[in-house]
């Protein structure tokens, strides 16, 4: 199983500091030298929460790229991607670029967004999500494995659209889904799928059980699609979460414990754990390179 850390690029609640991109390229290059497989960026552009504070984060293409200039081996992956943040073939325009200048080692991970305030703020459609997902992965499926499309929809349209340069390899796609619709989707489109945030077993194995229906209704192989699992990991003495901790969502305990939930995951089927850490430090993506070097 392959192991990953999120890279923050947002507000950092300690510290009411949004990262630098020395911190962030600090982070990447920790996990890159201390053995992990792979970098994660999330993709938002505002938070606006009635009961918090509104903040946002760096843009995640932008930051994505950078990352990608400043690291050699590790894969580079997006958790996830807003489809209807960006133009769908101009958005697999920027995809097979950037694969073709990290030297192919980027997961194009999508979805179809959630937090309605950034849709509102940014001018963007919120309604039909589900059906811009489905027509933006017609369009932006075939760009980054074949290199054109010829489509037209009723929300986006790429008519006679080609990728030139054409991809240099079938790019992968992840797809982070939920619900009958998105699943039969990720079934139909995705290499790899993806379900969060998970601080035991349990949770994970409902999901899996949820997309191996829509795959198997789909009449496709199960080993077609890669599982990947978000979770959530905290060192205690790092930072004592207190009362705050929901062990559902977040993991909380030692390396040597770390290892045990880590080798659950891949019996129930993970290929790669993707782990968003509280707090965020070299220490702590130290600690998950070791536990990751133990499976």
């Amino acid at each position: 199983m392959k192991v990953g850390v999120v890279i923050p690029i947002s507000l950092n609640a300690d510290t009411g500091q949004y990262a630098s991109f020395e911190e962030m390229k600090a982070y990447a290059q920790t996990a890159e030298a201390a053995g992990l497989d792979s970098i994660w960026l999330f993709d938002h552009l505002i938070f606006r929460h009635p009961d918090r504070p509104e903040s946002g984060q760096w843009e995640c293409f932008t930051t994505w790229s950078a990352l990608a200039a400043v690291t050699s081996r590790v894969e580079l992956g997006t958790l996830v991607l807003c489809t209807a943040f960006r133009n769908p073939a101009v958005t697999a325009k920027m995809a097979v670029t950037l694969d073709a200048i990290s030297g192919g080692r980027i997961i194009l991970g999508l979805g179809a967004g959630w937090h309605e305030p950034e849709f509102d703020a940014f001018d963007l459609r919120f309604d039909h999500r589900a059906g811009q997902f489905e027509e933006a992965m017609k369009i932006i499926a075939p760009l980054v494995r074949e290199g054109y499309v010829d489509f037209h929809g009723q929300y986006t349209s790429a008519p006679d659209c080609a990728m030139l340069p054409k991809p240099e390899r079938e790019i992968p796609i992840l797809i982070a889904s939920r619900g009958p619709r998105m699943l039969d989707l990720t079934a139909e489109f995705a290499d790899q799928w993806n379900a969060a945030w998970f601080g035991k077993i349990d949770g994970f194995i409902t999901r899996r059980d949820e997309l191996h229906a829509a795959i198997d209704a789909a009449g496709k192989s199960r080993d077609a699609i890669e599982t990947t699992a978000g979770m959530v990991v905290n060192f205690p003495d790092l930072k004592d979460l207190g009362p705050d901790l929901d062990r559902d969502r977040t993991f909380s305990g030692s390396v040597d414990e770390l290892v045990e939930l880590l080798k659950e995951f891949e019996q129930a089927g993970c290929g790669h754990a993707i782990i968003q850490l509280n707090p965020c430090t070299d220490e702590a993506i130290e600690r998950v390179a070791k536990a990751r070097s133990r499976l």
